[in-house]
């Protein structure tokens, strides 16, 4: 059994001539498991895949992958990894049956295997019907299963996907999360880039959320959402005006608890959810201030992403707890 981590990362650093891409960035994905990496657009993700996958040097720090050294040895690297990035790479001119086939080719599977395996992926995408047209006639969401597909004809070892399911419908991203799990259960190692933080919550063993360049969180997703407190209040007011002056009343619940404001929504955190509702009801209606719509929830790894990237804390204003 492996005990050795599938990735580890250490103290890697890239810039693009001024602007600083990865600041210091380490981690470690274990084995056979899903890791997430969440953070604003031009955080540093794709970054951080393309070290990996071997398209882009460091300027400083580490990176291996299963004990191989990703800058020393790539070409050892690039035949143990599949990648699907955020853009599809299919050959438009070829049909979706003939890209996966070319795939299995360049991978140096055998025949019957590739013939297979391309088959059944094009079935399991739902892309059966249209495997023998070229994939220039393909929607934009077939061709992103198509690319998906492709980054699976090898089976391989460790499967990069940034934002795999964007342009997907519900069903198709659906089918790729079950196939996600399926691979892991076999003993596939997942790094996942996505924009849809559900995503992450339903497939992700563990979470780093990436901010400018920096890892500012490293933890499963329900560490993270403990973070915030066991119980969120969110309720929404007729106008900004209203909302501003809810968040003001909120503040001075008893308990310390975090409020924040978007726009015309507020959100309470609190450990102590039942005491907490009550006493906003009271505060809200004492004010004058009913709420247009009103829930309460756990944490989310979308409460998560506020709380601890810049762009989220820019479109947040906070209020100060007040302990009583």
């Amino acid at each position: 059994m492996q005990t050795e981590p599938a990735i580890e990362v250490h103290r890697l650093r890239k810039a693009f001539r001024d602007q600083l891409a990865l600041d210091d960035v380490s981690f470690e994905v274990a084995p056979g498991t899903v890791f997430g990496l969440l953070g604003p657009n031009g955080a540093g993700k794709t970054t951080i895949v393309r070290i990996l996958t071997t398209l882009l040097q460091p300027d400083a720090g580490s990176a291996r992958l299963l004990g191989i050294d990703v800058h020393r040895h790539p070409a050892a690297v690039r035949r143990r990894i599949g990648l699907a990035g955020q853009y599809a790479t299919v050959d438009p001119n070829l049909t979706g049956r003939e890209n996966l086939r070319l795939i299995g080719r360049l991978s140096r599977l055998p025949r019957a295997v590739f013939r297979a395996r391309a088959d059944d992926l094009l079935d399991r995408f739902d892309l059966a019907d249209a495997a023998n047209r070229p994939v220039r006639g393909y929607s934009g969401g077939m061709r992103r299963r198509l690319d998906v597909a492709a980054a699976l004809v090898s089976r391989p070892a460790v499967l990069f996907l940034d934002e795999p399911t964007t342009g997907l419908d519900l069903s198709s991203r659906n089918g790729l999360w079950g196939m996600i799990r399926e691979l892991v259960t076999s003993g596939t190692t997942v790094v996942l880039t996505t924009q849809y933080l559900e995503e992450a919550d339903q497939l992700a063993d563990r979470v780093a959320v990436i901010d400018h360049g920096r890892v500012v969180a490293d933890d499963t997703p329900a560490a993270l959402k403990a973070r915030l407190g066991s119980t969120v209040v969110e309720f929404e007011l007729a106008d900004g005006e209203r909302a501003a002056a809810a968040q003001r009343a909120a503040a001075g619940l008893d308990g310390g608890v975090a409020v924040e404001r978007t726009d015309r929504t507020v959100r309470v955190r609190s450990n102590d959810g039942s005491r907490l509702l009550l006493q906003l009801v009271r505060v809200l209606d004492d004010a004058g201030l009913p709420p247009v719509s009103l829930q309460v929830r756990t944490p989310t790894l979308d409460d998560v992403f506020l709380d601890l990237t810049a762009d989220g804390r820019a479109a947040t204003t906070r209020e100060p707890a007040v302990a009583r």
